[in-house]
């Protein structure tokens, strides 16, 4: 049972209804998903979070494979059902194949040594408070990764901790 209430854009609290209202309009079933409406309860979770999407969205250089990619190793670390089935669903609808996307989740190779290096270094950071080895850091470079791109992945990285650690904080239940 979730711990914190659902709102509707209606009944949210007054500053979270233009980011829920938002949300709503990108939204395919044309709501927003429980995630959303648990977040509105909070004004700052809630802009918090879409200010961590947008800037991802706009500064981000990451082509939207590699994110998802990111999205699904670090939401499989932290272990959020939730989380791993939106990052399964958009892997999927950006090109990963479902044995790639199983790849993903559990941390086995997925016959793309550059993502893997990637997806390894992610995963790593996100078991270990954010910490990666010298090791690990080298073979993403050596994989092809700048260490811009190093570096913008941890803000995909921190976007889904911070949405996963959110869902079983007040463990939404999934509507996806």
């Amino acid at each position: 049972m979730s711990r914190i209430p659902t709102h509707t854009v209606e009944d949210a609290p007054d500053a979270s209804r233009p980011l829920l209202e938002t949300i709503a309009q990108s939204s395919p079933t044309g709501r927003p998903l429980n995630l959303h409406a648990q977040m509105a309860h909070s004004p700052a979770v809630l802009a918090a979070y879409t200010s961590l999407r947008a800037v991802t969205a706009e500064y981000g250089t990451l082509d939207p494979k590699v994110s998802w990619a990111l999205n699904l190793a670090t939401a499989a670390t932290v272990g959020n059902h939730y989380m791993i089935g939106i990052g399964s669903r958009f892997a999927s609808m950006n090109g990963w194949t479902e044995a790639q996307i199983a790849a993903l989740r559990t941390g086995a190779a997925t016959n793309d040594a550059k993502i893997d290096a990637l997806t390894r270094m992610a995963r790593e950071a996100a078991a270990n408070a954010g910490n990666v080895t010298d090791a690990t850091w080298k073979a993403a470079q050596q994989a092809g990764w700048s260490d811009e791109q190093l570096t913008e992945a941890f803000a995909f990285l921190g976007l889904t901790m911070f949405t996963g650690y959110f869902l079983n904080y007040a463990q939404t239940e999934t509507d996806i």
